[in-house]
């Protein structure tokens, strides 16, 4: 059986007693349903209207407002109702099952949200924009978000498809004619225009990875030799003793992760053993740890003592050489003379222990977040790993059609441009696949 041949209903939102809470209803019974709960043969459209809602025996459930939507003018493309009540849990229960009682069942999470990408109502880039939306622990992401929703992300996706689009008609018909000069099947500018495809898509690419990191946080570990305070930073960046700090060196033995939030961005840290020469078994193991960490970082700080920053600096600066993003911190800078020089790597001088440059910290991490662009981060997009993925691949396959087109090779050109397309296409559902949408929706919450 189709499932949206099926009436579902949910409950879409309930602040708890004393609010609104609201029941929606989406399928082909979705405004009979609404019309007898509420007593009445049929319903206005796009009217809101007082009502109450009734029970099989025509006792009063509550009363409230009910709004009809008839297709295709709704949010899932289907015919939608809503009641709207008061948001007692008990009431909105009682409501629910009086919906499953007259044919219609309980919606699975995110199913409102699917139906209506499966209606083209929306595409996968903005579905997964209301999760976020709803997600969103402050105004940047929601903006963020709410930009995603408008769809921001996904014109900038479609406009690449399309170019790509463009050259793959050319090239898979230049094929035909083979045996011609590459100068009278004008693939010339098929590779001038597919080289400045690239380039869009790289830029597209650096601004989802900052979407990503919007997202999800920037994975950022402290690096040091012993001692050099990264367990006192990490608590200082907190704002709480979540590492235990001591004057011994190599006090810190394993990987200590806290996620903490800076200004709006979110940051997952991870607090690692002293890097140095030599040391115990356990002290190697925690050694071999912290560069296991660093491979799947976006940013490593780079803490040294400030009093002795060469000190373990060459060390450092070879283990966090393939991290994307580094940033030299030179801690205890309470501890220096006031007329020291500035540090020779351009790094920022910081005091755990009393607050002194923490704040220039915070910029740099917010600058950095927003990959050396600010002003970018402000306009725009969240992005999950999948859709960056998606990009990443498209970009791989476009690099090599420009090598097959450069050697002649027209066949594997067209291959790779299809590859590139189809890469794109997972990003906005274009090419959907049944485990893609329910891995997708099934994150959602109930009534979305």
């Amino acid at each position: 059986m189709d499932p949206q041949a099926e009436t579902i209903a949910a409950i879409a939102t309930a602040p708890g007693a004393g609010g609104i809470g609201i029941v929606r209803l989406s399928g082909p019974r979705a405004l009979a349903i609404a019309a007898q709960m509420c007593g009445r043969a049929a319903l206005p459209a796009r009217r809101a209207l007082r009502a109450c809602f009734y029970d099989a025996d025509g006792a009063v459930i509550d009363d409230g407002i009910v709004l009809a939507f008839p297709a295709p003018h709704s949010f899932t493309g289907e015919d939608v109702a809503e009641l709207q009540a008061h948001g007692s849990p008990v009431l909105l229960r009682r409501l629910i099952e009086r919906c499953r009682e007259l044919g219609a069942r309980q919606a699975r999470p995110g199913e409102f949200s699917q139906r209506a990408f499966l209606n083209g109502k929306l595409d996968l880039v903005q579905a997964e924009a209301i999760a976020d939306l709803i997600a969103a622990a402050d105004l940047r992401a929601a903006r963020a978000a709410r930009r995603a929703l408008d769809g921001v992300f996904s014109r900038r996706v479609e406009a690449v498809a399309e170019a790509l689009l463009r050259l793959r008609i050319h090239v898979e018909a230049a094929i035909d004619f083979a045996d011609e000069p590459i100068e009278t099947l004008g693939l010339d500018q098929v590779r001038t225009s597919l080289q400045a495809l690239c380039a869009d898509l790289e830029r597209l690419l650096a601004e989802a990875e900052r979407g990503r990191r919007l997202r999800d946080g920037l994975h950022a570990v402290l690096l040091g030799p012993p001692n050099a305070g990264k367990s006192s930073l990490l608590n200082a960046l907190a704002g709480d003793a979540r590492a235990i700090v001591a004057d011994v060196a190599g006090t810190t033995r394993d990987v200590l992760r806290e996620t903490v939030r800076i200004d709006g961005l979110e940051l997952v840290l991870a607090d690692t053993a002293g890097l140095r020469e030599g040391g115990d078994a356990i002290e190697q193991e925690g050694m071999r740890r912290a560069r296991a960490e660093l491979e799947r970082a976006d940013l490593a700080l780079l803490v040294v003592d400030a009093r002795d920053p060469d000190a373990g600096h060459a060390l450092l600066d070879e283990a966090a050489a393939a991290v994307p993003q580094r940033l030299w911190i030179h801690n205890k800078a309470d501890l220096l003379p006031a007329d020291a020089p500035p540090p020779a790597d351009g790094g920022l001088r910081v005091s755990a222990l009393t607050g002194r440059g923490l704040e220039a910290l915070h910029a740099a991490l917010r600058q950095l977040a927003a990959g050396g662009a600010p002003e970018a981060a402000a306009g725009g997009f969240p992005a999950r790993a999948r859709q960056v993925e998606g990009l990443r691949r498209t970009l791989e396959h476009g690099r090599q059609a420009e090598a097959w087109l450069a050697a002649g090779q027209l066949e594997l050109a067209a291959e790779e441009l299809r590859l590139g397309h189809d890469a794109l296409g997972t990003i906005t559902g274009r090419i959907p696949a049944d485990e893609l949408l329910g891995h997708i929706f099934g994150t959602f919450c109930i009534g979305k």
